[in-house]
């Protein structure tokens, strides 16, 4: 049974690994907009074949291209967020991955598998303020509501883009691949609340078929061909709840917060969560 376990996790390595990623991806970026009515309906089949994607939650019923029914907005009231302005709340449907507490500038993306959050940041400076603070992996699969929500009455003060490569960032890789995070794109987005000042850094991740990252507060797609500045600065306000931007497919947020924020209770690895749900507790 073990045997056969470890055969299907080095077979779902190689098909979505062990490829030319960036090419794959650049492809799909194109497919994905396709427009021809058979080419969108064929599409959609074959993905609902291999995924649960779930609709009925959808703005639209009826979708111009596959990349449209990614991206798609949910019907008003499709998700409660939690008020309390004691609570961050999630900002994406995720399921939960590694979490806890950093130790020192030290974190991890599975068992066993550390990286440094200089080298996720790209800065030293940078992640700082989230020594020894509490971090938590939301990862969204590709049948996934796909847009993403502020944590809490914000500022988006600063972004930081790092181009990069496209593995895949399910659990299989995870486990394979050593700072695995640190090698994608992914973007930075450094964050002060309303409530106490309190800095927070949310990571939105790129991965393969994905890699491309759309923010409101931005009028470029960062993407594998994306040549513009690298450091961003910003004055993007955001009500709790109030929609920061979207992935093209799936993909990964990670969420950083100082020391004294606890994670929420029932926020444990492999839970299924939604946007708006209680993710950790500001400090007293």
């Amino acid at each position: 049974m073990r045997d056969r376990f470890l055969l299907q996790e080095d077979l779902n390595f190689l098909l979505t690994n062990r490829v030319p990623r960036i090419a794959l991806t650049r492809l799909m970026g194109w497919f994905s907009k396709v427009e021809v009515p058979w080419v969108r309906d064929a599409s959609i089949a074959v993905w609902r074949l291999f995924t649960e994607i779930d609709l009925s939650d959808a703005k639209e019923q009826r979708f111009r291209s596959l990349h449209a029914m990614f991206t798609r907005e949910l019907k008003p009231g499709a998700r409660t967020v939690d008020i309390d302005p004691s609570v961050l709340s999630s900002p994406c449907d995720a399921i939960v991955g590694a979490s806890g507490t950093v130790r020192g500038t030290e974190v991890f993306q599975a068992k066993g598998f550390p990286y440094r959050m200089e080298d996720l940041f790209g800065s030293k400076d940078a992640c700082e303020p989230f020594r020894d603070g509490s971090y938590i992996t939301l990862r969204l699969t590709s049948a996934m509501y796909h847009r993403f929500h502020a944590p809490h009455d914000c500022t988006v003060q600063h972004l930081t883009y790092l181009s990069g490569d496209t593995w895949n960032v399910n659990p299989v890789a995870l486990k394979r691949v050593e700072q695995l995070f640190c090698k994608n794109e992914r973007a930075v987005l450094s964050t002060t609340l309303a409530a106490g000042g309190h800095r927070i850094a949310l990571v939105p991740v790129a991965a393969i078929l994905v890699a491309s990252i759309r923010l409101h507060f931005l009028n470029v797609l960062l993407h594998l061909r994306y040549r513009g500045p690298n450091e961003i600065p910003c004055n993007a306000r955001f009500a709790k709840g109030q929609e920061m931007g979207w992935f093209e497919h799936g993909s990964t947020i990670l969420v950083f917060a100082p020391a004294g924020f606890v994670l929420a209770p029932g926020i444990v690895e492999g839970t299924r969560i939604r946007m708006g749900q209680a993710l950790m507790r500001l400090p007293d």
